[in-house]
């Protein structure tokens, strides 16, 4: 992969698979906004030896997405970002050696016991033990385990979104923030691969490492012609989804600071915090941002918390806001409760609330998740939300109470997208950030989240949480 490239291009096409949706987009960078999408949801399929992506239709997606969006726009250049925990095992002709597992799958914890024995320890890799196939390395066991000849069909290891560039280059690789996102597989203080890369028997087969702004390449012949897009137009390696959020704060913004990255996931990252000890039991791992720095980092799923508690909630009145206060009716966590901060705890609603009550206490619930994830990495400075729940007032009005910060929000409907196109530009324009001016009392808000924390006593020992029972 070459380096940097040349003149500034105008319209750059962004590639975007979360683990919900993926997304085409093109933004137009001297407004820094999207003027075209295309969004499709991103299946998993079960037709095969155990659930995966259906990369196949992703693929003729982004075809389709490329050809139309040239012709209403154009099209100077393509980056990619996309979720974390994937790997794509490819064979000796650059095809599928297995499906592209989902990581949501159980399968790997079948595994886990063995896997443990060579897995190596938190202080190494920043990583926490996760779930599932939520640590790659995990997966890789997994699979090479389990899938009938996969060993010998395997020719080189790619992170995901150097997958989607390699498709369109030819020029497959692996990245740093893709590498550094809780796999098990990667340094990210020294910067070099974990000695799992060998115990798998991997050695001479990871694909090269690339920077995320790299050039992978130029577009195939065919996939020139298929889109309209002009041969030249560069292909950005790509770059993990929750970096690409982070990116343009890293280049902008004076440290210390956080951004909180909001989707399926909420990923907050603590950029310049403070030196605090991580607890891997709690979801607190180590990123590797994308100027390459080890970025102290914690998780949960925020937003699939929110849409499966969604059909109980309804539209909200001020007196629902009211109510909500004086009562300090809440939701306690966790909904989701295989990760985040309070891992293995069944929360519920400490009483029965209206669905306008419960939408109140559902957006305090997660800006309590968000400000105690916060707190947990040693985050500092200003609070950057991206992503969907920078558009959710009570949310970010709560988050600020908890926190005692300034919270900034982005202007952009989702920060990874605009993040991933100044992969392909030299300059940084300053962050169109602003502040949120929260429109609810904030004594009271405070009283709010002080009885949350104090809902959850007693405090975590020995890097467990106690199971709750509420409800």
């Amino acid at each position: 992969m070459t380096k940097p490239r040349a003149p500034s291009p105008r319209h750059v096409a962004v590639w975007d698979i979360g683990k919900t949706n993926a997304k085409l987009a093109v933004v137009d960078m001297a407004r820094m906004s999207e003027i075209g999408v295309r969004t499709l949801p991103n299946r998993v399929l079960r037709d095969g030896p155990y659930p995966h992506y259906d990369i196949a239709g992703l693929w003729a997606f982004l075809l389709d997405g490329l050809t139309e969006l040239q012709a209403e726009h154009g099209i100077d250049a393509i980056s990619i970002t996309t979720h974390g925990a994937s790997l794509v095992l490819l064979d000796a002709e650059g095809g599928l050696a297995c499906p592209v597992l989902d990581y949501e799958h159980n399968g790997p914890d079948a595994l886990g016991a063995v896997y443990d024995a060579i897995r190596p320890d938190f202080a190494l890799t920043g990583s926490p033990r996760l779930p599932m196939g939520l640590n790659a390395g995990a997966q890789l066991y997994w699979l090479l385990e389990t899938q009938p000849g996969l060993r010998a069909r395997l020719a080189r290891v790619v992170t995901y979104p150097q997958y989607w560039s390699g498709l369109l280059t030819g020029s497959f690789g692996c990245e740093y923030t893709s590498l550094g996102c809780h796999t098990d597989l990667w340094q990210p203080r020294e910067g070099t691969f974990s000695p799992l890369v060998a115990a798998l028997g991997l050695e001479g087969k990871i694909a090269p490492l690339a920077h995320a702004g790299d050039v992978a390449g130029r577009l195939l012949p065919r996939i020139a012609s298929r889109t309209g897009i002009a041969p030249e137009a560069p292909v950005l390696s790509g770059i993990h989804d929750s970096n690409a959020s982070l990116l343009p704060h890293l280049k902008t913004l004076p440290q210390p600071f956080a951004v909180v990255s909001t989707g399926t996931w909420v990923i907050s990252m603590a950029v310049g915090g403070a030196q605090v000890p991580l607890d891997p039991a709690r979801d607190l791992l180590i990123n590797v941002n994308a100027l390459g720095g080890a970025t102290p980092s914690a998780r949960f799923m925020g937003g699939r918390e929110y849409e499966m508690l969604k059909p109980e909630t309804g539209p909200h009145s001020e007196g629902d806001l009211r109510a909500v206060l004086a009562r300090k009716a809440m939701l306690l966590p966790s909904v989701e409760t295989a990760s985040g901060p309070f891992p293995g705890s069944h929360g519920d609603w400490t009483e029965a609330l209206s669905p306008g009550e419960k939408s109140v206490a559902l957006a305090f619930y997660l800006g309590l998740m968000t400000a105690e994830c916060l707190s947990l990495t040693g985050a500092e400075g200003p609070v950057v939300v991206e992503g969907p729940f920078a558009r959710n007032a009570l949310l970010l009005n709560m988050l600020a109470a908890a926190t005692g910060r300034v919270v900034l929000c982005s202007n952009s409907a989702t920060g990874t997208s605009i993040g991933a196109a100044l992969l392909a530009v030299k300059e940084t324009p300053p962050s169109a950030l602003k502040a949120h001016e929260p429109t609810s009392d904030p004594a009271a808000l405070a009283d709010y989240a002080a009885a949350w924390r104090a809902a959850l006593a007693p405090e975590p020992t020995n890097g467990s949480f106690p199971r709750q029972t509420n409800g």
